[in-house]
């Protein structure tokens, strides 16, 4: 006589584990959600308007330094950064304080030089300064009168 499950005398293997489907239901799930959260965190940078609106506050100060000292104030901005300095009537020197020396932020950046120097009454030659990151851009401009705006 067969042993069989009606009669009571065999029981089936019993199984213990995950079946290969399973496992991959699982790993495509968690990718998923792993990606997801990866998508979702925002950039740590600041955004280039951000950066084109703090550099256009301290041109703002640095027109207002020139105006109150009544010295010259230029600012030099290249690839790396931006620099303060006000002539002495002999000399030009770094300004200190919160005039200090800034450089970009990772991946922003100003192609080419420019110099803007503020005279004692706040005027300057025109200027324009694109920020460029990842394509994206602003430009800060300077007009004759000194007056400085974002331009989107």
């Amino acid at each position: 006589m067969t042993p069989t499950l009606e009669t009571g005398r065999a029981r089936p293997a019993v199984r213990a584990g995950f079946t290969l489907v399973e496992l991959m239901v699982v790993m495509t799930i968690i990718g998923l959600a792993a990606g997801a959260v990866v998508l979702s965190i925002p950039d740590p940078r600041p955004s280039v308007g951000m950066e084109a609106e703090r550099f256009a506050a301290r041109l703002v100060r640095a027109r207002e330094e020139a105006i109150l000292t009544n010295r010259p104030v230029a600012v030099d901005v290249d690839r790396v950064g931006y620099r303060f300095s006000n002539f002495d009537g002999r000399d030009w020197t770094a300004l200190n304080g919160v005039f200090t020396a800034q450089t970009w932020d990772e991946g922003l950046g100003a192609p080419g030089r420019a110099r803007i120097v503020f005279d004692p009454t706040g005027v300057t030659d025109p200027a324009e300064i694109r920020l460029m990151r990842d394509g994206k851009g602003r430009t800060v401009v300077v007009d004759g009168a000194g007056e400085v705006v974002v331009d989107g």
